[in-house]
């Protein structure tokens, strides 16, 4: 069964496990590498900041949640 283990990668390129794996024959692994929160930095475009108002107005209707309702089968 696959087992997801969290790793850093050291300033020598090397991949450390955070917490021991056993392991009893050699397996395969796949290693994803995750983007550093710190540098993941999102803008949102004042556009879309200053039109969230206007469109909640809209989304927000009786009319649009009957437009969709055909999507939403359990309510």
């Amino acid at each position: 069964m696959p087992k997801t283990v969290e790793a850093v990668v050291d300033e020598n390129g090397a991949i450390r496990l955070l917490e021991p794996v056993a392991l009893h024959a050699r397996q395969r692994v796949l290693v994803t590498i995750l983007e550093e929160e710190a540098k993941e930095v999102r803008h949102v475009s004042d556009t879309a900041l200053l039109s969230e108002e206007a469109l909640a107005k809209d989304w927000n209707r009786e009319e649009e949640d009957e437009a969709w309702a055909h999507l939403q089968p359990d309510q």
